[in-house]
Formats: structure tokens, C-alpha cells, sequence
């Protein structure tokens, strides 16, 4: 088995989106090969309703499929075509836009008003681009969860780990995205297809992963005696681990545990003509679906 390298380690930015939504972004509108086939990924946890209540209103997608997980809260969501339901924690929405939809997500908090979920972005190949939306809703209590020898957990999105397979089909990368938990002072293998790009987003405790240094604090505002302060979190939290190649990926847990999403896709390799949440092959497609968003055709 070959480990995978660490190719990449940085730590999500804080970020405005919707209409007004305080948000960490890990990756996104940048450089389309760095996680090829996924083009953005976003964690929005806040505890303050008035950073994030305002939502995401109306908006278009169009050649991407967007794929949004809860772990606290709910996301009431609706769109073009009728559809309309909410998610809860636990649950997760795979959301193929293809030749275009509106929707709108609006986040609420839970009794304690936490929000807590992330949002992924993966592309379409050109020859799904136009492909027709449809939605894949799935419950919480319907992912299956390995629970392994030592007390890693590991939560079965989409694709094969361990035996199971995640209720998430028929996605044009063959992504598989894990929810993993590994317990203090474990050392422990993941395997990963070796042609699939692969990405690690941390979001609970520490760890190291291979030919990384223990991830790096990230900046946080906090408020201590009435003043506002920026104090590094030490914990690794909000940190993106981006691997090179390899076929297994090998994550050494820190004193408290680690918790990480381990995203891996077959990558694309097309080009990228992109702007906010339409993304195509050409100038000339992106235009075109600007132009009949003005025209009001843009939906089919």
C-alpha cells in the first residue's frame, strides 16, 4: 500500500455569502484542479442566528451538483420546479442542477440556535451538464455507520467503505464522501482509490496525517473581558488537508479524538468556464446561460 503525501494544508476563510450568511470557506472559486471533480466546499457552523438567519434566497445553478450536509439545525429548502422539504441533522441533499434550477436554502438553528452543516460543490462533465435536475434526500437514520474494533466511526455517505455502500447513487465522479471519527492516540488507514483526487476537511478535535505537521490553529474572534480578540484554535478545527496520490490515506488522532469529512472523486479534466453558480465548459455556454436567465428561459 502507498500512503498519500500531503499535497495541500490550509485553513478555511471566513466568508459572506446569500444574503448576508457568515460562513468558512475551505475551498472555492479558485483553481478548478486543485480538488477536481469538487469545486467549493463550505462549512456553515455559526451559533449566532443573526449571522446566518438571512439565508440563501433565490439563486440559479446550473452544470454542478451540490450536495449539503446538516449536523445541527435544519435547511428549509425549496425551488423552481416545486420541490420543497427540509433537512435535519444528520441528513444530507445531493442536489444534481444540471441544465438549470432556482432554489433557495434557508438555515435554522436548533433549540440552542446552532447551525452546522457543510456544502460541496462537485462539477459535471460536459456531457451531463444539460442533464435533467432531480434530487436525492436522504435521512440521517438511512446512512450506514461502521463502528470498528478500536471505536472508529465511520458515517457511509456515498460510495463503498468497509463492506457498505452509502444510499447516495448515481453521480457522475463515483465520489465517495465519509464522515470519520477516529478515538485519542489512534493511528489508523483509510483506502482510497489511487486515480481519485482526495481531500480532508477537519472539523472536530486533531490529528496529523502523513508528511504534515500537526494542522495549524485558525484565527477566531472571541470575546474575553469586553474586548474582542483573535486567538489561534489550536485544534486543528476548519483545517483542509488536500492529498497527492496514493491508494490509502493514514491519520494518527490527537489527544482528544479527530472527526474529518474524507472526500475522494474521479477527477473530470476539462476545462472550466465558471462564474459563481453556473459552471461550464466555454465563454460561450456561460454566456448563453446569462442570457437566458435575462430572457427568463433558463429554466426548461
Amino acid at each position: 500500500m502507498s500512503i498519500r503525501p500531503v499535497k495541500q494544508l490550509s485553513s478555511a476563510q471566513p466568508t459572506l455569502e446569500g444574503a448576508g450568511v457568515h460562513l468558512h470557506r475551505a475551498f472555492g472559486f479558485g483553481d478548478p484542479d486543485l480538488a477536481d471533480p469538487f469545486l467549493l466546499f463550505d462549512d456553515f457552523r455559526n451559533e449566532r442566528p443573526q449571522d446566518y438567519k438571512a439565508g440563501f434566497p433565490w439563486h440559479p445553478h446550473r452544470g454542478i451538483e451540490t450536495i449539503t450536509y446538516v449536523l445541527a439545525g435544519t435547511v428549509d429548502h425549496g425551488d423552481s420546479l416545486g420541490n420543497a422539504g427540509s433537512l435535519g441533522a444528520g441528513d444530507v441533499q445531493w442536489m444534481t442542477a444540471g441544465r438549470g434550477i432556482l432554489h433557495q436554502e434557508m438555515p435554522k438553528g436548533d433549540d440552542r440556535g446552532r447551525m452546522h452543516g457543510f456544502q460541496l460543490w462537485a462539477n459535471l462533465p460536459s456531457s451531463l451538464k444539460m442533464t435533467e435536475p432531480r434530487y436525492q434526500d436522504v435521512k440521517g437514520a438511512d446512512i450506514p455507520v461502521i463502528v470498528d474494533d478500536d471505536g472508529t466511526t465511520v458515517r457511509v455517505v456515498c460510495g463503498d467503505f468497509w463492506g457498505k455502500r452509502g444510499p447516495v447513487d448515481g453521480i457522475a465522479a463515483e465520489p465517495q464522501y465519509l464522515d470519520i471519527f477516529v478515538p485519542a492516540g489512534r493511528r489508523k488507514a483509510f483506502p482510497v482509490d489511487t486515480y481519485r483526487k482526495a481531500f480532508a476537511y477537519i472539523f472536530e478535535g486533531s490529528g496529523t496525517f502523513r508528511d504534515a505537521s500537526k494542522p495549524f490553529g485558525v484565527l477566531t474572534e472571541k470575546e474575553f473581558g469586553g474586548e474582542e480578540l483573535n486567538i489561534r484554535d489550536e485544534s486543528g478545527n476548519r483545517t483542509l488537508v488536500v492529498f497527492d496520490t496514493g491508494d490509502e490515506v493514514v491519520v494518527q488522532a490527537g489527544d482528544h479524538g479527530i472527526r474529518f469529512l474524507l472526500v475522494s472523486g474521479a477527477p473530470i479534466r476539462e476545462p472550466v468556464a465558471w462564474h459563481g453558480p453556473i459552471v461550464m465548459n466555454t465563454r460561450e455556454e456561460l454566456m448563453q446561460a446569462f442570457n437566458e436567465l435575462r430572457a427568463g428561459t433558463f429554466i426548461r
